[in-house]
């Protein structure tokens, strides 16, 4: 099939880079020349496992092209999928604005029946307006259909080439046939492909994302609660997570959730239900969950040193999450203003993140190019972000580097008896 991809962020190149892997001709649109010739160059904007493999391979093999002329490719391409971005407007809500400029766009430069996809993350009611933005600019015939993406950064690829599920929501059989066989190579080992109305569609992205962080929030809570009552939360996890109703995933506490899907779309679900006169109760809770989350180890640093002005605290992990570069709402940003604020000098490090970081964080922290960099002169560690490489780090290294040997756990990657075994003052989140 002909297809063209406008916008190549995360969505729009996992996209792009995995239609092109199982034949289709694809071309990727984006309004950033220097970003289009990089990626005809084989450079890739951000870290994401399988992408740079992927895409040079495909470019080389002519399947996948990359472009700043929409109206080539809009005429070149049978299906067009709307992957930009909708970031979170002032009120909370998802703002639309570059969505429905690709919808206009794709009207005007129209030349034959079309489908154009929703891939991006949408309040409900978007494909009544993309419709209607599209027929008030064009005779041609078309098709909008509603199809959410389901993607975890660090594994995009993966969830995209072997889907969960795949949605469509479509009301025409027609167009529902041509999506079927689009996805059909994804969906061979039996997961199913769901088709339904667009609202219900539109809604599942939401309804997705607020359950996976409801989950983290809830076992955030209970980790507090087990520091009050001198419970450990990892036997917690074990205890509820083996029950068959409940299941282990998303039940490991930490500082908070963080990247561009949950935070936003948090929020904007919670205005979706403001909107239609339906106050969702608990995803507020949710989100003020995760907002108080993020700064639960700076106290505990505080108090443990006697107070923070002039210390210099070690962060180990800047991304909000491992196999990303990805620090949009990390939890690391609050903890790195919490200890500044009160006076700290903050020395980091994460394996991939790093060049985000020098644009984010400027010259307020010292970015430090190996892990153990961080650790030299430091009062404190925290660590934020479960990298595998710092899972299983030479302790003694650590304590012959730091000041004082204080270990903060924000992801409950050690064992709290063996830390103090090995002469550590060590705190974990909810463990005992």
């Amino acid at each position: 099939m002909k297809i063209g991809v406008v916008g190549t962020g995360y969505v729009g190149l996992v996209v792009g880079a995995c239609l092109a892997e199982t034949g289709n001709a694809v071309v990727c649109v984006d309004k950033d020349a220097r970003k289009v010739d990089a990626l005809r160059r084989g450079e890739i904007p951000i870290y994401e496992p399988g992408l740079s493999e992927m895409i040079p391979r495909n470019v080389a093999e002519e399947r996948l092209s990359f472009t700043t002329d929409l109206q080539g490719a809009v005429r070149a391409s049978e299906i067009l999928f709307v992957a930009v971005g909708t970031p979170q407007d002032e009120d909370g809500s998802a703002d639309m604005t570059h969505v429905l400029a690709v919808a206009e766009g794709i009207a005007r430069a129209m030349n034959g029946w079309k489908i154009v996809v929703t891939k991006s993350t949408v309040p409900v009611g978007t494909a009544a307006r993309v419709r209607e933005v599209i027929a008030g600019l064009t005779t041609h015939p078309f098709a909008v259909v509603s199809n959410p993406e389901f993607l975890k950064e660090g594994a995009a690829v993966d969830d995209f080439l072997k889907p969960d599920r795949v949605v469509i929501g479509t009301d025409d059989p027609k167009v529902e046939a041509v999506m079927r066989e689009l996805y059909e190579p994804f969906v061979r080992t039996g997961h199913p492909i769901l088709v339904m109305d667009h609202a219900s569609a539109e809604l599942s992205k939401y309804a997705a994302n607020a359950m996976l962080a409801t989950r983290i929030s809830f076992m955030n809570e209970i980790a507090n609660l087990c520091d009050k009552v001198g419970a450990d939360v990892r036997n917690v996890r074990l205890g509820i997570g083996t029950d068959s109703r409940i299941g282990a995933s998303f039940l490991f506490p930490g500082v908070g959730y963080g990247g561009s899907c949950f935070p936003k779309d948090v929020k904007a679900l919670r205005r979706i239900g403001e909107d239609a006169g339906c106050g969702l109760r608990v995803v507020e809770a949710v989100d003020e969950t995760n907002q108080a989350q993020k700064s639960v180890l700076v106290p505990r640093v505080e108090k443990h040193l006697g107070g923070l002005g002039g210390k210099v605290i070690a962060l180990w992990g800047l991304a909000f999450k491992p196999r990303t570069d990805d620090m949009r709402e990390a939890p690391a940003l609050a903890i790195v203003d919490a200890l500044l604020a009160k006076g700290a000098k903050v020395r980091a490090y994460d394996p991939k993140a790093m060049g985000v970081a020098r644009e984010v964080l400027g010259d307020r922290v010292t970015l430090c190019t190996r892990s153990y960099d961080a650790l030299e002169g430091a009062d404190a560690l925290v660590l934020v972000t479960e990298w595998n490489e710092f899972r299983e780090p030479d302790f003694e290294r650590m304590k012959s580097l730091m000041r004082r040997p204080a270990v903060f756990d924000g992801r409950n990657v050690y064992n709290p008896q063996h830390m103090r075994e090995l002469g550590f003052h060590y705190e974990g989140i909810g463990r005992r």
